[in-house]
């Protein structure tokens, strides 16, 4: 644990992309655990219907009776849909496929786009004192995604070392101004943080110049490199950073989280 000051309040923070694959769940796994080694106190609302965040920190399907498709619908509370994981100071509200059909059930819903930021302002909420929450969106820019940008206070942007990696990144840029016009005017950009990245491609290198030149000071100065260990960690349901503390993944990881409690610190100044 460092000496780090913990933020006041809880960040939220939505963790999207509208391509799949691009490390949305195994950042918001690992960060959240790198913050937790921080001495912070970190929730994860998987709201993606495939469930991997869940699946990942060992939440069986059997486990998962209430979960953010219940908290969306207001049939659960969120103290009914919160589970403890192995990582002492890390919890998870679940996900499963019954999510896939919320665009449909909550289009007649005046407030469709704001339920999840309710839910995650309803009464009892202090009590569990979270430093951050969050969100792993799925891979489109669908309601799901809206109600993650109207509850966050800032959007982190996995981006894979790949050819046509910028490609698609105005589509999501343009939906967090929309979002920003219409619901949420403080919400900003976290950040871009690369995943995959080997030093050792022409490609990789390519694709860090890119971004850097076109998103400048929005690229986190923190690569995610591409590591078995890494992908090995969710097959054994935890994050890399217990799995195996001093990967090349583990220290990536601590060290973008270490950047995003310093953005918050310069925020919060």
């Amino acid at each position: 644990m460092s000496d780090m000051s913990r933020p006041e309040g809880p960040r939220i923070i939505a963790i999207a992309n509208q391509k799949g694959g691009v490390g949305k769940t195994t950042t918001t796994i690992n960060l959240a655990a790198a913050l937790v080694e921080e001495g912070m106190r970190v929730l994860i609302v998987d709201l993606d219907p495939q469930g991997n965040a869940s699946t990942g920190l060992g939440i069986d399907l059997d486990q998962r009776e209430h979960t953010t498709y219940e908290l969306l619908t207001q049939q659960s509370t969120l103290q009914q849909v919160i589970h403890t994981t192995d990582t002492e100071d890390l919890c998870i509200v679940p996900a499963t496929v019954d999510l896939s059909s919320a665009d449909i059930e909550l289009i007649a819903n005046e407030r469709r786009s704001f339920l999840l930021h309710t839910a995650l302002r309803q009464r009892g909420m202090e009590e569990y004192d979270w430093d951050y929450i969050l969100i792993d969106c799925p891979p489109s820019l669908n309601l799901l995604t809206v109600n993650a940008m109207v509850a966050a206070d800032s959007v982190l942007i996995p981006l894979q070392s790949e050819f046509f990696a910028l490609e698609g990144l105005s589509q999501l840029m343009l939906s967090v101004r929309e979002v920003r016009q219409a619901a949420n005017p403080h919400l900003r950009i976290e950040g871009v943080v690369l995943t995959m990245y080997d030093r050792r491609n022409n490609l990789s290198l390519q694709v860090e110049q890119d971004a850097r030149d076109n998103l400048g000071e929005l690229v986190f100065r923190t690569k995610i490199p591409r590591n078995v260990r890494v992908s090995e960690a969710p097959s054994y349901a935890m994050p890399v950073l217990s799995y195996d503390p001093m990967s090349l993944g583990a220290k990536a990881y601590r060290q973008l989280a270490a950047e995003v409690i310093a953005n918050h610190e310069k925020v919060a100044a």
